[in-house]
């Protein structure tokens, strides 16, 4: 992991396409801009890791019959 210093309004660049500009620091947030080409997926962390656990949500789900047992089993009520 590189670990740099950069002021507001200072960049970096990564390979040839990728700009990261710090646009403001205040009160502990760091505004940044990136510029990238749109065949690079720009993502939040906290996004992709929704994103996954959601997906492993969904390949956890009951087949349909199974379902029905539980609901059977509750008398349809939640």
């Amino acid at each position: 992991m590189l670990i740099l210093q950069r002021k507001a309004g200072e960049s970096l660049l990564i390979g040839d396409g990728i700009e990261i500009t710090v646009l403001s620091v205040d009160s502990g947030r760091v505004r940044l801009a990136i510029e990238a080409p749109k065949s690079v997926p720009i993502l939040r962390s906290e996004l992709k890791a929704a994103a996954e656990v959601n997906r492993e949500a969904a390949g956890e789900e009951l087949p349909p019959l199974a379902l029905l047992d539980v609901l059977r089993d509750t008398g349809g009520r939640q």
